[in-house]
């Protein structure tokens, strides 16, 4: 886009633009355009994020929708992650998840407000797994790993998320990242999934691959989940 038809922030987006960054990105996301894609590193978005919030051009950008740009939508999303206010929080982002195309947008960490609403939030993100959407089912199964493995866990998450049936690639990346966390949190409480193929076989594999390739499975169980790779 020539400069004369930027706005003033996509002027600013463009002179944080590393061209080689840019390169590599794109690589990472199949199915965006690349002409979309500005080609700014992550620490210099939020960098640029926590200022622009101070500012009254980031309340008139969330009102924006759609964007143009990858950046923009993850910029967005960083604003909406460090609303205080619960209830505005949770509005802003059930406006913006029609909105996801991609994973890396998807995967920007949940805002801090969530962590002290967990039993409202709950049904919510029900909601969002049930949806049929693949970025808003993504958006529920991060939630749920990123709040819900640890001392509010119940048996019932894992066999939610588990339950999901989908053909989408990014669903069922995200079905075994949960999976392979729930591992590494709550072992005995997972292992069943794998030891009696509840699971589809490309998500049982993926999930054993990713917890293989984790820091927090000891290396004895990663031996046991190497067993559970056969017949599958």
């Amino acid at each position: 886009m020539k400069e004369k038809n930027m706005n003033s922030l996509q002027r600013k987006l463009f002179k944080l633009q590393d061209l080689k960054y840019k390169d590599f990105h794109s690589n990472l996301m199949p199915g965006i355009d690349k002409e979309t894609i500005i080609g700014i590193r992550t620490p210099a978005l939020r960098k640029f994020a926590k200022e622009f919030a101070k500012t009254e051009a980031a309340e008139a950008f969330l009102k924006e929708l759609p964007h143009q740009y990858y950046e923009e939508n993850n910029l967005h999303m960083m604003l909406i992650s460090d609303i205080k206010d619960y209830e505005c929080c949770l509005a802003e982002v059930k406006r913006f998840l029609p909105y996801i195309n991609n994973w890396a947008t998807c995967d920007i960490p949940r805002p801090k407000c969530f962590a002290k609403n967990k039993i409202e939030l709950l049904p919510v993100i029900k909601e969002w797994i049930a949806s049929g959407d693949t970025y808003t089912i993504r958006y529920g199964i991060g939630t749920l790993m990123s709040f819900y493995l640890d001392e509010d866990f119940k048996l019932e998450y894992i066999e939610l998320v588990a339950s999901v049936q989908s053909e989408e690639y990014y669903v069922n990346m995200m079905i075994a990242w949960y999976l392979a966390t729930a591992l590494a949190k709550q072992w005995d409480a997972t292992i069943p999934y794998l030891e009696e193929r509840k699971l589809s076989p490309w998500v049982h594999r993926r999930t054993i691959q990713k917890a293989v390739e984790s820091y927090r499975i000891t290396d004895e169980q990663k031996v046991y989940l190497k067993t559970l790779r056969e017949n599958c």
